[in-house]
């Protein structure tokens, strides 16, 4: 198995109604082919190919609080063009 290396990340605070332009705007970018990133702290621009791995994750932890997380993650091998499905249910 290959090393796993971070090549942008953010995390901030945001509304719902934040999110849900954010989602609209990368939504837009992925159907376009491409995005540029940018944290202030680093950018990275990305070709997204025709074909890609969707993956929804939902997760739960309990401690002193119930903490939930949504987790949205598209994989793709740079080159190659698969072919994938998905049923949204």
């Amino acid at each position: 198995m290959g090393r796993e290396k971070i090549l942008f990340k953010s995390e901030e605070k945001k509304t719902k109604s934040e999110i849900a332009d954010i989602f609209n705007r990368i939504a837009d970018k992925i159907e376009q082919g491409n995005i540029s990133l940018d944290n202030g702290a680093g950018s990275i621009d990305l070709q997204f190919p025709e074909n890609m791995v969707l993956e929804i994750k939902v997760e739960e932890e309990i401690n002193h609080k119930t903490k939930r997380s949504f987790e949205i993650e598209l994989e793709w091998i740079v080159g190659a063009n698969e072919q994938g499905s998905m049923v949204i249910v």
